[in-house]
């Protein structure tokens, strides 16, 4: 029983319609699922990916108007990776950015791989890391409905980076408990604490790494816009998932149990330096209710809400998102 990698990463963001048009007409990423958010209806929850939706390739948004400024701090998810092919992608990206406005850094190595850091028009901090043929768990497709080229496209979700006071009670339930294996560390481009530790699960490689940063300096955070809510891990199917409740369970971490988001089954528990991680099913997936062709174009809701959708669509705010 292992988990196989990154799932998703959610986000909250204060403006759906700018979040739209940043993550598929600036970073050209596809809008997979346009629903609700299942614990309060009244706010839409909007998911890109790949061209196929495919788990390991997804960043969500929670839409909050409204929203505050993060408050940036410990006990948090404090970057957030996304994968190229290959170095040459990154010079692609780095000339885009200077074009489109993207405030961004310099092109550096990071665990011995190519990446550029930026940030989107909330201030969610996000790396580019280029893949560069390395083994480890297989990227996403390209969507190809974009002007950026398939050879330089997003395909995935890469390293999550794990922002805490003290490392030790979170490198025991990633090790301990999840059955991450410790691979190696590399040094803070910030320098204020020079070393990040990498864990990785399953096959390895970008798309199944967390890097685990100690920052005894900082307060906690203050979540807001553009903050992250948590990242969840995979899990193949239902059958390992109960296990894995029972396994979490037995550790003594306070879960959920297992939560029916119906395009994925959930698990939610807090570890101890309060980051909320989740398990999540790579079945059944986003097409259960659409087909692939028309992913995200209408609102979707899982059946449990269904008989509900006219009053939650009265007390929904109309979103206009540009589709084309």
């Amino acid at each position: 029983m292992e988990l196989t990698g990154l799932h998703h990463v959610s986000i909250l963001t204060g403006k759906a319609e700018k979040n739209f048009h940043f993550y598929t007409k600036v970073l050209g990423m596809r809008l997979v699922k346009k629903t609700v958010n299942q614990d309060n209806t009244e706010s839409y929850h909007l998911f890109y990916a790949d061209a196929k939706g495919n788990p390991g390739t997804e960043i969500t948004f929670f839409d909050i108007p409204g929203l505050g400024r993060t408050q940036p701090g410990v006990s948090s998810i404090s970057a957030t990776s996304l994968r190229v092919k290959n170095t040459d992608a990154l010079h692609f990206w780095e000339e885009r950015f200077n074009n489109l406005g993207v405030t961004h850094g310099l092109i550096a190595k990071r665990a011995d791989r190519d990446t550029l850091d930026f940030e989107d028009f909330e201030g969610t901090r996000l790396i580019l890391v280029a893949d560069n043929g390395e083994a480890g768990v297989q990227a996403g497709e390209p969507w190809g409905e974009t002007d950026v080229p398939a050879w330089h496209a997003i395909i995935g979700l890469g390293p999550v980076t794990l922002t805490v006071s003290s490392t030790e009670p979170t490198a025991h339930v990633l090790t301990d408990v999840l059955g991450f294996r410790h691979v190696g560390s590399y040094p803070s481009l910030s320098g204020n604490y020079p070393t990040i530790e990498v864990y990785a699960t399953g096959e390895g490689g970008p798309g199944a790494e967390v890097h685990l940063e100690p920052r005894p300096d900082l307060p906690r955070e203050r979540p807001g816009r553009g903050s992250v809510h948590h990242v969840a891990f995979r899990v193949p199917n239902v059958e390992e998932h109960k296990k894995w409740i029972e396994k979490i369970s037995a550790s003594g971490l306070v879960n959920s149990g297992e939560v029916e988001r119906y395009y994925f089954k959930a698990l939610y528990f807090r570890e101890p330096n309060h980051i909320l991680f989740e398990l999540s099913t790579d079945t059944p997936g986003f097409d259960v209710d659409e087909p692939q062709e028309t992913l995200g174009e209408s609102l979707a809701l899982p059946p449990f809400l269904e008989p509900q959708r006219a009053t939650i669509e009265a007390k929904l705010r109309p979103l206009d998102l540009e589709m084309d």
